[in-house]
C-alpha cells in the first residue's frame, strides 16, 4: 500500500539547468518575459536580489533590490525636526509621568497638587489588582504644553504624603535623559 521513500538517495539534476546565480536570474527573466510583455502575470516586475532570489518587503526597494554596502547605507531616523529630546504631544494633550507616588494616595490628593498648574484633562492613578494600593505612578494630561512644563518644573522633587515624587514628560523624542539608568 504505502511506498517506501529513501531520503538518502542522491538526485541528479539535468545538465541543462543553470547553476550560477547569473544564469538563474537570466532564466527567470526569460521566463517572465515570455508572458505578457516582460511582466509576470500579476502585472508587476518581481524584485530579486544579486543571487536571483525573489525578495519582498522593505528591503526590496522598488522593482529591483540592491544590497547596501559602505556609504550607500541609508536608514530611517527616529529624530523629528532636529529635536533630540523634546517632549511629544499625545493625541489629545501633553502628558506628564509622575513616579514615587505613595501607595495610599488617592486620586484627589494627586489632583489637588497638580491642578494649580492648569486644567487637568485626564488623570490615571493605576491600582494593583491584588492589593488595591496605588502602583506608584500617575499619568496626568494637560491641554497646553506650558501648563505641563510648569507642573514638571515645580513638582519634580516635591513631597506628597511624606514621599518624594519625580515628574517628567511621558513621551519624548529621542533617548531618555538618564541613558537607561534608573532614578533613585
Amino acid at each position: 500500500m504505502a511506498e517506501e521513500v529513501d531520503f538518502d538517495e542522491q538526485i541528479d539534476l539535468p545538465a541543462d539547468e543553470p547553476t550560477s546565480a547569473a544564469a538563474r536570474a537570466a532564466s527567470t527573466e526569460a521566463a517572465g518575459s515570455s508572458s505578457s510583455g516582460g511582466a509576470p502575470a500579476g502585472g508587476k516586475a518581481k524584485a530579486t536580489d544579486a543571487a536571483g532570489r525573489c525578495v519582498k518587503g522593505r528591503g526590496a526597494m522598488g522593482s529591483s533590490a540592491t544590497t547596501m554596502t559602505g556609504s550607500d547605507q541609508q536608514f530611517e531616523s527616529i529624530q523629528s525636526k532636529g529635536s533630540t529630546r523634546g517632549p511629544l504631544k499625545s493625541v489629545e494633550g501633553w502628558i506628564i509621568f509622575v513616579t514615587g507616588v505613595h501607595e495610599e494616595a488617592q486620586e484627589e490628593d494627586v489632583h489637588d497638587k497638580f491642578a494649580d498648574f492648569g486644567d487637568i484633562r485626564n488623570l490615571h492613578l493605576n491600582l494593583d489588582r491584588r492589593t488595591g494600593f496605588v502602583k506608584g505612578y500617575a499619568l496626568i494630561e494637560y491641554a497646553n504644553q506650558s501648563e505641563a512644563q510648569g507642573a514638571i518644573d515645580e513638582m519634580d522633587g516635591a513631597v506628597i504624603m511624606g514621599q518624594s515624587i519625580h515628574v517628567d514628560w511621558a513621551f519624548r523624542a529621542g533617548p531618555s535623559r538618564h541613558g537607561g539608568a534608573s532614578r533613585r
